[in-house]
């Protein structure tokens, strides 16, 4: 009786599921209801995202870092949701629970994904909040997308990447080319892991001498980054080290907040915070002695007061 009912559960989802829409909401059920929001981009990508809070409120987005999903910011949308504002993130293709597609893992394209939220959404006078890897991604929909359609008020890099990752004739102080074909060896060789050892050594710091190591952020770390695709994560470290985003950071006049952790072991703050304030037109610096790349999980609560006094400045 039990296989029957399965059965005939599984035939009604199947059918249930060919009548959804290709973009915008979709509903799917499984011990009960639950409804999944995703957009599809113009080049057919599904992307999931997160829209909480009053409609009408202001909105504070989300971007999140490498290797990682929308998940990575669930100290901050709590905390601007219990002030009143609506908060949104998005998964990364390839990331989360969007789609797991070949291509299109670059600057450009996760800058035209996260555009394709906000129009969707029909987000303005948003703040975009941007860590890692989604702090470029930040710069890029900013410079690229957000000003030019209006829909931007005010940024910020949190542990960013901009303006440069990777050592070259112009930017000799980066890191060797060689730090990066490690990480890809290693995700090839067994992604499992290398996405345990990296929460668990340098991103939070949990490497140091007497540091206090939370057993389930690591966790929850690699928990994000096996919830993404192998593809992705691979391509996506050439778009965090290799993507020169210095005229992204010229071309932003909205004010930026940039923000980084004096012992961060994963983005060194010399090439990347030091570097990438001094571009912008209305940026501000603020530098956290001792803290580490995953500041915005393990030191929340000082991330959280800062976050909102720019934001309510």
């Amino acid at each position: 009786m039990r296989a029957e009912l399965t059965r005939r559960e599984g035939a009604a989802l199947l059918a249930a599921s060919a009548m959804l829409p290709a973009t915008g909401r979709a509903t799917t059920t499984s011990q009960g209801s639950t409804e999944m929001s995703t957009v599809t981009t113009p080049d057919g990508v599904q992307i999931f995202f997160k829209d909480w809070g009053p409609k009408t409120a202001r909105p504070i987005v989300f971007h999140h870092g490498w290797p990682l999903s929308s998940d990575d910011w669930d100290a901050q949308m709590l905390f601007f949701l219990s002030k009143g504002f609506r908060v949104v993130a998005h998964d990364r293709r390839g990331h989360g629970r969007s789609a797991q597609v070949s291509d299109g893992h670059d600057m450009d394209h996760y800058a035209a994904d996260a555009f394709a939220v906000a129009e969707h959404l029909d987000l303005r006078n948003a703040v975009h909040i941007g860590h890692s890897t989604g702090g470029g991604e930040v710069a890029r929909y900013v410079a690229k997308h957000g000003q030019p359609a209006g829909r931007v008020a005010k940024a910020v890099l949190v542990s960013a990447v901009p303006p440069l990752m990777l050592k070259t004739p112009a930017n000799p102080e980066g890191l060797p080319m060689e730090v990066f074909d490690g990480f890809r060896a290693a995700l090839a060789a067994n992604r499992a892991q290398f996405f345990r050892d990296v929460p668990a050594g340098p991103f939070y710091g949990f490497n140091r001498p007497g540091a206090t190591v939370h057993e389930g952020v690591i966790q929850n770390w690699w928990r994000q980054g096996m919830m993404g695709g192998a593809r992705a994560h691979y391509d996506g470290i050439k778009a965090f080290s290799e993507t020169d985003q210095t005229e992204d950071l010229r071309a932003i006049t909205v004010p930026t907040l940039v923000l980084h952790g004096d012992d961060d072991q994963i983005v060194p703050i010399a090439d990347a915070a030091l570097k990438s304030a001094p571009l912008l037109r209305n940026g501000t610096l603020k530098v956290y002695p001792g803290f580490s790349h995953g500041m915005l999980t393990v030191n929340a609560d000082v991330l959280n007061a800062d976050l909102l006094a720019f934001v309510n400045a």
